[in-house]
């Protein structure tokens, strides 16, 4: 039998989280469902009661992450060399991208719901991002990885006090956009080397790369309005050559992918990327402050097992021919 367990950050959402498991807790017992439950005490602590359960045994197991983009983050940082689990996640963050592309409901006891029943169903297998650091350090992300201004903005978000306010006022995802303008006229742009799949480009003037598993970043915007999750590729962003005024604009058009529209924006597709500057730059993986560049991203094609709404693309380039051929 498939076992449960849930790991509680009790800190996200300015302690949201705690409220959340509460309600969560009752309704397991009520519909009497055997499950673990750990808390979570300090960062990085997630990842380290994810990897103890992955190593428990070689049974199948369901780990449910109650908490943000970051908690879940370092769940798959503690699980990526076990083949055995399952990662749901019930969203109590500030951003909750994840939750958006997968379709996970919002409210905690819908989500609890859907997840208890796609447990029975087959997991998806998706795509993550392998991170490689110049001190041969590694790190994964399920959603994106940024270098420059976003995670810039990212480690400000994540060591302010405002994050905090605007949580308590509901506003929690106000605070990227806060801090954007805040550090945007103080942020000071980079030359950047950026190699895809063995082919060097240069970018002047760059603010920042993004490298994306899925289309959302930053609590809704649209970074990667083409990303798909599980075909085998990241996708890349590099904003450039912009002036600040202009790259509120681009801001603004980002939440609705239409950026990508812009001259200063180029996309690309690839399996294998190298980043590096002429200066240190930040790089974020998932919002969550990892370390400076240089750095090498390997995609890892079908790494991870996750409970998801959303339709798996083989699937959907399936129904879409034989709906063709019927008619």
């Amino acid at each position: 039998m498939q076992e449960i367990y849930f790991i509680i950050n009790p800190s996200a959402g300015n302690g949201r989280c705690l409220i959340i498991w509460k309600k969560i807790e009752q309704t397991l017992i009520q519909e009497n469902i055997h499950y673990l439950a750990f808390f979570t005490e300090y960062g990085g602590h997630a990842a380290k009661i994810a990897s103890q359960i992955a190593a428990i045994n070689d049974h199948p197991k369901l780990v449910i992450v109650v908490g943000g983009d970051g908690t879940l983050h370092e769940v798959l940082n503690g699980i990526t060399n076990h083949k055995n689990i399952k990662i749901g996640l019930i969203p109590g963050g500030s951003g909750n991208d994840f939750s958006r592309e997968f379709q996970i409901p919002q409210d905690p006891l819908d989500a609890l719901k859907v997840l208890l029943r796609l447990r029975k169903e087959r997991p998806a297998f998706i795509d993550i991002g392998k991170i490689m650091f110049q001190d041969d350090t590694e790190h994964y992300f399920i959603n994106n990885m940024g270098a420059g201004f976003d995670a810039l903005v990212a480690y400000k978000v994540n060591h302010s006090k405002v994050k905090f306010i605007l949580n308590k006022l509901g506003l929690g995802r106000l605070v990227y956009v806060y801090f954007l303008l805040k550090e945007l006229f103080l942020y000071k742009t980079n030359t950047i080397d950026l190699m895809i799949d063995g082919t060097k480009s240069t970018f002047k003037q760059t603010w920042f790369v993004t490298v994306s598993n899925q289309p959302y970043y930053g609590g809704g915007m649209k970074i990667a309005p083409n990303a798909e999750p599980d075909d085998g590729l990241l996708d890349i962003t590099v904003v450039y050559k912009l002036s600040r005024i202009k790259l509120l604009l681009v801001f603004m058009t980002v939440f609705w992918g239409k950026h990508i529209h812009f001259k200063e924006v180029k996309t690309f597709r690839g399996k294998t990327i190298t980043i590096q500057s002429r200066s240190t730059m930040f790089v974020h993986g998932d919002g969550e402050f990892i370390g400076y560049t240089p750095l090498h991203v390997d995609i890892q094609c079908k790494g991870i097992q996750i409970l998801t709404r959303r339709q798996p693309k083989e699937d959907a380039d399936w129904k879409a021919r034989d709906t063709y051929d019927i008619h």
